[in-house]
């Protein structure tokens, strides 16, 4: 497994600076040298590396999602409220139902199986929105609507709607009764469960750290390992209650944030220097979940459906932030944000096929293609566009 750490982290590193001296955006570049190495490529990777690989791109997650966490003020996100919760879930199902129902024509796909894989693609991906909007936020960009904020906090919520959702339709394909009502109502209650787990571990934090003399660099630790534990509790009692435990996560960043700010801000600078490295693990580990060939069978028709279904969602997108005070521009840049494809889609997008999905095998084909198509598509356009759009 060392081994394989040093191939990850070199060839993350090099593939990285490569991609950023040619102006695009590094993550690409250590997807692209994770698919190289990984199983579908040259297989420099160790099988023990590749089964530790989930655990690794959660705890990377956790991260990033912990520093974003520790940057929002709470006048911001009362700003955002509103079209934050319709972000959360307008797109993300306009979308998820409008590839359930293109699939059913272009696939002959049921509704059930359609809608199962419409809400693995409709799942858009932190790992790749939250450091851009971090990196907006830290420059000042977009400040004065607090758009970065917004974004954040709705992509932050979207994921669990579309898993939710997602588990649905595989109980349903099971043959198992689902109601749906209890379904639609178990998405706000994880979403409270999870703030409300994050908002009590982070106050039990805040009193440690004020009663004891701790290190900043141990104050970073202790964050982390209770943010990875409250994920680990999140999956032990996942059958009986669903924990919103990325959202969890944020909000242990930001409380501490709110209550002690200067301290805050210090254990933030921390978890920058500790994102260099927890950044390479989760893209070159993403990109070594990609199996190109296995997207290729997709074809031409999975190209279109991906496409059709970031159409519908960018329709959502624009109803959502109807009634704000965004130019047509700024909504275009969230439109950008709001594309790309990554973490969900490599972790969930084999499990109709394990489970005996009929026609599994093509919706993890769809799944890995959404990853190709819109990770690239998404970050460059985040990029090249973030300036122009959201400034002047």
């Amino acid at each position: 497994m060392a081994t394989s750490l040093a191939i990850i982290t070199l060839f993350g590193l090099f593939s990285k600076k490569l991609f950023n001296r040619f102006k695009v955006p590094g993550l690409l570049g250590m997807i692209l040298a994770g698919v190289l190495i990984g199983p579908y490529g040259f297989n420099l990777l160790s099988d023990e590396i590749l089964i530790a690989s989930e655990g690794f791109r959660k705890i990377a997650l956790i991260v990033i999602l912990l520093r974003a966490g520790l940057g929002i003020k709470r006048e911001d996100l009362r700003k955002v409220g509103r079209p934050a919760i319709n972000l959360s879930f307008i797109p993300g199902l306009f979308e998820g139902f409008t590839i359930a129902y293109v699939s059913m024509k272009f696939f002959a796909f049921s509704f059930i199986q359609g809608g199962i894989l419409g809400f693995i693609i409709a799942a858009v991906s932190p790992a790749v929105i939250v450091p851009s909007m971090l990196d907006f936020m830290e420059k000042g960009i977009g400040k004065e609507k607090n758009i970065p904020t917004l974004i954040l906090a709705g992509a932050s919520i979207d994921d669990v709607f579309a898993i939710t959702i997602f588990s649905a339709f595989m109980g349903m394909y099971g043959g198992g009764r689902v109601n749906i009502g209890a379904t639609i109502f178990s998405i706000p209650l994880s979403i409270v469960l999870g703030v409300v787990s994050g908002g009590i571990i982070g106050i039990v934090l805040i009193k440690i750290f004020k009663s004891y003399d701790i290190r900043d660099t141990e104050k970073t630790l202790y964050i982390l390992g209770s943010a990875i534990l409250l994920t680990s509790f999140e999956t032990m009692i996942k059958s009986k209650i669903d924990i919103a435990g990325l959202l969890g996560v944020m909000a242990i960043g930001f409380i501490i944030y709110e209550k002690m700010p200067k301290v805050g801000r210090r254990i933030a600078s921390k978890f920058d220097k500790v994102w260099v490295f927890a950044e390479i693990l989760l893209f070159v580990l993403v990109g070594a979940q990609v199996n190109v060939v296995l997207a290729l069978d997709a074809g031409l028709k999975g190209v279109f459906l991906i496409f059709i279904g970031l159409i519908a969602r960018s329709i959502g997108v624009l109803l959502s932030l109807v009634g704000t005070n965004l130019k047509m521009r700024e909504k275009l840049f969230c439109i950008f944000a709001y594309i790309p494809k990554a973490t969900v889609q490599a972790a969930i997008g084999a499990i109709p096929l394990s489970a005996g999905v009929e026609s599994g095998d093509l919706i993890l084909s769809l799944a890995v293609l959404s990853i190709i198509i819109t990770a690239p598509l998404g970050a460059i356009a985040i990029k090249a566009t973030g300036n122009k759009l959201l400034e002047g």
